[in-house]
């Protein structure tokens, strides 16, 4: 029998604000932006497409941060780029690896602030979760991130960077002269981090077209899954301006329910969200949306919510993603049974739709999301710090 590896943690004292040099960070800017960029310090017009080119697969094929490694261009030309620009990722402050491979990483961005990203590792993909913003606006009752206050949208350089970061943990970039590796460790990237993807349209965007365009990252984009609460105006826009795979936080079959457990259900109901709902295969040629259900114990578990879900979304190309809830600290929910979650399925899965049961990934290292950053903050308190907020 393997001996089970123990949980590590890697922690990495940084400077509370990143350098900032007024020099651009070319990470996350789309090649129209970079080709701007690249105007604005004289190249010339004619190679600007190709200068462009060349750059994108340094950082985004080869994985370089530095532009001393582009060594197809001129090294005059590379000392200009670096007077100009900075290839800038996101910094790892803390680093948890779980007894079943999950990575946490909690990176430091801009302004020192902090967010959460997590690698998990599957026998036939490895699947890259990331956040949008700096905690969130939804307060969901059931998510950790919605007990932390929005701070700000990420850009899409810090979007995109988390991606870098991962790649960069993993050893993933290709070695020059090395045989071709066609195995890929970040296969599938999901936007189901911290904040609400579709809060932070324009960023989110532009972020995803860096990640899928083939001469870099080159992840495609039926493997790329964005994950909605419910912004109802801004699903159509998706499929039209991303076209990626769309997941939809539903959790309830009742609007009652639901605006308690997902309060944006207030502004837009089920009826609203499942009417833009139908539309998007067709506007996006995505084979199907999957509809995310947290199983809290009591709640939402019952016969008669399985029953009413397969109602509701008849008609929808979907599968339904039963996911035990992944407890923390101070939770006003609990799991539902596991014999209650085989229950749901069972009744899920007569109907016709696939009803997979998300495996617990990460508990040991706190991989819901928001749960490391809010513990690292609370790691830095002071005594005093936090004998005030107990007595408040």
């Amino acid at each position: 029998m393997t001996a089970t590896p123990p949980i590590t943690q890697d922690v990495l004292t940084l400077p509370r604000k990143l350098p900032d040099a007024g020099r651009r960070n070319l990470v996350g800017l789309t090649r129209a932006q970079m080709a701007t960029a690249l105007a604005g310090i004289g190249t010339p017009e004619r190679q600007i497409k190709m200068r462009v080119g060349q750059i994108w697969q340094w950082i985004y094929h080869w994985g370089v941060q530095d532009f001393d490694a582009m060594t197809n261009l001129a090294k005059a030309y590379r000392a200009q780029l670096a007077d100009a620009f900075v290839i800038e990722r996101p910094k790892i402050v803390t680093r948890q690896i779980s007894e079943d491979g999950t990575r946490k990483y909690l990176l430091r961005i801009t302004g020192g602030h902090e967010v959460e990203a997590v690698y998990i590792p599957e026998e036939s993909r490895g699947t890259l979760c990331i956040s949008s913003q700096v905690g969130c606006t939804l307060t969901c009752s059931f998510c950790h991130t919605g007990t932390q206050k929005l701070v700000r949208n990420l850009t899409a350089a810090e979007i995109v960077g988390q991606v870098l970061v991962a790649r960069d943990d993993l050893g993933e970039w290709p070695q020059p002269g090395a045989p071709k590796d066609e195995t890929r460790l970040v296969s599938n990237v999901v936007l189901m981090g911290m904040g609400e993807p579709l809060y932070n349209f324009d960023n989110v965007r532009d972020a995803m077209k860096v990640v899928m365009d083939g001469e870099g990252l080159s992840i495609s984009r039926r493997r790329i899954t964005l994950s909605t609460s419910g912004v109802v105006p801004e699903i159509a826009r998706t499929a039209q301006e991303i076209g990626c795979l769309l997941a939809v936080s539903f959790h309830a079959t009742t609007d009652e329910v639901r605006d308690k457990l997902v309060p944006i259900n207030r502004r837009w109901n089920i009826k609203a969200l499942l009417d833009a709902l139908r539309e998007y295969p067709r506007l996006s040629n995505s084979e199907r949306i999957t509809f995310e259900y947290v199983m809290l114990d009591g709640v939402n578990d019952s016969d008669a919510d399985a029953r009413r879900l397969v109602k509701l979304i008849a008609g929808i190309p979907a599968k339904i993603n039963l996911i035990p809830f992944n407890e923390w600290p101070g939770a006003p929910y609990r799991r539902s049974s596991w014999e209650r979650i085989e229950s749901f399925a069972d009744i899920v899965h007569k109907a016709g739709y696939a009803s997979p049961i998300r495996t617990p990934r990460g508990e040991d290292i706190m991989a819901a999301c928001g749960q490391l950053k809010s513990a690292t903050e609370r790691g830095r308190k002071s005594r005093a710090e936090i004998a005030a907020e107990a007595g408040a």
